[in-house]
């Protein structure tokens, strides 16, 4: 694992908030507690846990225009924010959260190599901080976090199997995946893909206990940042 560090608290007015840092990919994530869920599942009695991602203009090396000046979000952002928002729903008791939603804010401040998995593991310190703040104000009863999740990238660099990739390991990765686990050991989702050279059973075994190593070590941070 590249460096990790997870400082909370890091906006005034979000209910939970957090920068996490990973080697020199730094993210900012924040946490809005609403009273209303989407109109499919009001009146169900369920939350809901949604996500938005997106990349400031010099976030990497050269500019990136703002998605807001083309009028849309690019089909990469839409399905990054869709894997943040169903990666912590998989650690959440929608019962338990009641019907409120809270909507996940990962602003990417700089990247080199990782980001979605940064803003996951950031997302869930955000999430905990606010939920912390429904039941200390005495609205929620009972945590509705049922694990930590977190986000780590492995792949095959030069023929090796590593672990949390940066963006010249990414880019030049034969094999590379995003492994998103909760912290009791259950898989939420793998995405695994071959770039330009195939791998076998053996090789994604060996990715995915890198991965679990990983994982591992980055819950540790998350618990001891919302201690």
């Amino acid at each position: 694992m590249r460096a990790v560090s997870i400082e909370t608290g890091v906006t005034k007015h979000a209910e939970g908030s957090c920068l996490v840092r990973v080697g020199d990919t730094h993210v900012l994530c924040t946490a809005t507690i609403e009273d209303r869920v989407p109109p499919f599942i009001k009146g169900s009695g369920l939350g809901w846990v949604t996500a938005e991602y997106g990349m400031l203009p010099r976030s990497t090396t050269s500019r990136m225009r703002r998605e807001a000046s083309a009028g849309k979000q690019g089909g990469r952002t839409i399905e990054i924010q869709r894997l943040i928002g169903r990666s912590l729903r998989a650690g959440v008791d929608r019962v338990a959260l009641g019907e409120r939603q809270i909507t996940i804010d990962c602003d990417v401040i700089q990247a080199d190599g990782g980001t979605r998995c940064a803003a996951i593991t950031g997302g869930w310190v955000a999430l905990k901080l606010a939920v912390k703040k429904l039941m200390k104000a005495g609205d929620v009863v009972s945590d509705p976090l049922v694990s930590p999740v977190a986000a780590v990238s492995c792949g095959l660099y030069a023929g090796q199997p590593v672990l949390d990739l940066d963006y010249a390991e990414d880019s030049e990765a034969g094999v590379d995946g995003n492994f998103i686990l909760r912290g009791d050991g259950q898989l939420i989702e793998v995405q695994m893909s071959a770039e330009g050279a195939t791998f076998s059973r053996t090789q994604m075994d060996q990715l995915l206990t890198l991965a679990e190593k990983g994982v591992g070590e980055l819950v540790a941070l998350q618990e001891a940042a919302v201690a």
